[in-house]
Order: C-alpha cells, then structure tokens, then sequence
C-alpha cells in the first residue's frame, strides 16, 4: 500500500512538472510584437509566412499611441516593437529610462504634400494657406520640403530644427498652418495644400493624390527610417533574428513597393 502511494506521488509530480513546462515551451516559440495599424501591422502581417518557417509564431499587438508599445516592450510583455524611428525612441529613452535599442531600419514614410481646394502647385495663389504638422521633428521636415518645391526660404543654421519663425524669405505670403498631424486631412477642404505624414495619409485613405514626398535619398530618409526596436540585451536572441531575417526580406521590399509607395519606401539593404 505504501508503495502505491509512493508510486502515484510519483506519477503525479511528473504529471505536475511535464504540464507546468508545457506553456512556457509554447509560449517560447511566439514572437510578440507591438506596432502601429498602418502600415507596420501590415507588413508585419506578410512576413508571417517567413516567420512561421523559422518555426514561430507571429502574435502582432496593434497600438494607436506611442508610449505602451516601448512601455510594454520594457517590462518584457513584447518581444519587439516596429512603429517609431530612432530620433523619437532617443527621446523617449531619455525621458522616461527606458533602455530600448534599434536592431534594424525598415522603412521611410516621407511627409507628402496633398492638394485641399488647390489642385496643383502651378495654380498656387499669393497667400495660400498650407498645413504642416506642429511636433518638432515632422514641422521642420515639412518646413523642408516647402523650399525644396521653391515656396519658402528658411536659415539654413536651422534647418533641422525650423519652424515658422525661421522662415526667411516667403515671396507668395504662404500662410502656414500649424495644425496636429492627425487632424491634417480633416481640414483640407479648408487648406490649399498641406504637407502630411506617409501613415497619417494611409489611414485618411488619401495617398493616391499626393502631389510630392521628401526625397527616398534625403538625410530624413535615414535619420527617420522606421525601426524594429528591442529592449538592450535581447539584440542577438533568436527571436531578434528571425523578425530581423523577416523584415530585412525581398518579401518585405515587394510588399512595400506594391502596397505603399511612394508614401512608404523601403529602406533595407
């Protein structure tokens, strides 16, 4: 009788230990990673074959904020992250302590310029009234492509930092409009252009009419590629790797080529 009992005790601890691993060996093989709706989700999505091969399974975690998915990603609830790029993940690191770590560029989603009542750069009239987004970065990148197109001047000491004030030379008295980048398209009825973010234009569903983007070879191309992030010291895991071999794929170029530009240009090699 005692060793019965010393036999089911056995059985039982056994039993106990094989069902205890067994969710930590699946869960081991789920790659979970947080991003935007457009377009990361959605290339995310095409490289789920890729993944599944290298023997994963893809978990993709949409957020429509840009702080839980490097909040999360540092407490450990994400493998990765793909929504930002590396000037806005420098600043959040700094800001709130956060030791995340851009593993690989991916794509560029240039600002583009968008007809509202105006059709074309050619009828511009004196005193058209163009929108550009009022968050530091993307103001002064929009600042950018308005000289680019001949429209603006602005001083060239703060070309990476411009915003209105640094305007030197305006001929058409352009009336810039500091606006929220989301609430961009809304107001182009209102506008004559407006100068809007690539994943801000896809989820208005207005990128067919882009009149313009930053060029695919400019300095904002590589400084604003968008990136696959992971928290330091997880750069080498073999989860790292697999989203990194992903991504870095023909597939991904293809995807991007035929889905999104030229508002989203690949930028792997």
């Amino acid at each position: 009788m005692k060793k019965s009992i010393i036999t089911l005790f056995a059985l039982l601890t056994i039993l106990f230990t094989l069902s205890a691993c067994a969710p930590a060996e699946t869960e081991d093989k789920v790659i979970k990673v947080g991003a935007s709706p457009a377009p990361h989700a959605s290339i995310l999505e095409a490289v789920r074959p890729l993944i599944e091969e290298a023997g994963y399974t893809l978990e993709i975690v949409e957020f429509t904020d840009y702080v839980l998915p490097n909040t999360n990603l540092q407490e450990g609830e994400l493998d990765a992250n793909y929504f930002q790029h590396v000037p806005y993940l420098d600043s959040f690191n700094a800001e709130n302590k956060t030791t995340i770590v851009s593993v690989l560029g991916v794509h560029f989603e240039p600002l583009g310029l968008y007809p509202g009542k105006t059709a074309s750069l050619d009828a511009i009239q004196d005193g058209a009234k163009i929108a550009v987004p009022n968050d530091p970065s993307n103001e002064a990148r929009a600042l950018n492509l308005l000289q680019a197109l001949g429209l603006i001047t602005i001083d060239p000491a703060k070309a990476e930092s411009a915003t209105i004030l640094d305007i030197t030379s305006n001929p058409k008295n352009i009336e810039i409009v500091e606006l929220v980048a989301e609430a961009i398209p809304a107001a182009l009825p209102e506008l004559d252009f407006a100068v809007i973010n690539g994943n801000v234009a896809l989820g208005a569903n207005i990128t067919a009419t882009v009149l313009t983007t930053e060029d695919k070879d400019s300095a904002a191309a590589i400084k604003y590629a968008n990136i696959l992030a992971v928290k330091a010291g997880n750069e080498t895991t073999e989860k790292t790797q697999v989203l990194i071999d992903a991504l870095n794929s023909q597939t991904v170029k293809d995807y991007i080529q035929n889905n999104f530009y030229p508002v989203v240009i690949s930028v792997t090699e």
